[in-house]
């Protein structure tokens, strides 16, 4: 589902990733794990068509998201840890906008909304301007409609930072159904419990270089994954 060859990408002389390769299968709930600056959101970004990167290919469902970003960015979708709606929308102008952009069909798209929508219990402040949503209630907004056209693979940034329990319990249903029907997520974090229950691989990368990936049992063995982290993140500065 996604094919990360030889990714590298630089930011004057520094090496925000360097040489990483990473396969994602449909089904898999993918963990990328490391500190700020390590390199995660660059990847997810390059990923999802918004960066441009130097070396290197990357390619979504067989399709280069270089050589031909539309058809790519059709099957997927990305969630930045800040998601940048526009506020002088309603809720419910901003899921028709992007419903529009997917071209997903009006009496498809109602039913999808209203499921949604109520299941994030959202469906009473879509009427509501973007303006006036909390923190929690844009980043369940932009869950919505990442969800809305279906995507077979999701690119996910931090994606738990800042919902509540409930809301949080329900991404984590979402996603489970999601790769049951033969989706894949790719998602970064910093909380190594959820990692560690949800993920079916994980991946640690430290400035901008992998460390180690595998599935979870494969990472961590015996040992929790925090103390795998910690330990190849010593290891890593030795």
């Amino acid at each position: 589902m996604l094919q990360i060859t030889h990714l590298t990408k630089t930011y004057g002389d520094k090496k925000a990733v360097d040489d990483l390769t990473l396969h994602i299968a449909p089904g898999e709930i993918y963990g990328f794990i490391g500190h700020n600056g390590a390199g995660k959101t660059t990847t997810l970004k390059s990923c999802a068509g918004i960066l441009p990167f130097d070396a290197g290919e990357i390619r979504i469902n067989g399709i280069d998201v270089s050589a031909n970003p539309l058809e790519a960015k059709r099957v997927l979708a990305y969630l930045p840890d800040n998601p940048d709606l526009y506020n002088f929308l309603s809720g419910i102008q901003y899921l028709n906008f992007i419903a529009d952009i997917f071209g997903v069909e009006k009496s498809v798209r109602a039913e999808r909304i209203r499921r949604l929508a109520d299941s994030f219990e959202l469906t009473a402040d879509l009427a509501q301007p973007i303006s006036a949503y909390s923190h929690g209630m844009k980043q369940k907004l932009a869950m919505i409609s990442g969800w809305l056209h279906e995507p077979k693979l999701i690119l996910m940034d931090e994606p738990f930072v800042g919902l509540d329990p409930k809301a949080a319990h329900l991404l984590k249903e979402m996603m489970h159904e999601h790769c049951d029907r033969g989706g894949a997520i790719f998602f970064s974090t910093h909380v190594l419990e959820v990692a560690e229950k949800l993920c079916d691989k994980v991946a640690i990368i430290k400035e901008g270089r992998l460390i180690t990936s595998g599935t979870m049992e494969e990472v961590k063995g015996d040992a929790s994954l925090e103390d795998v982290f910690l330990e190849l993140e010593e290891s890593h500065e030795a």
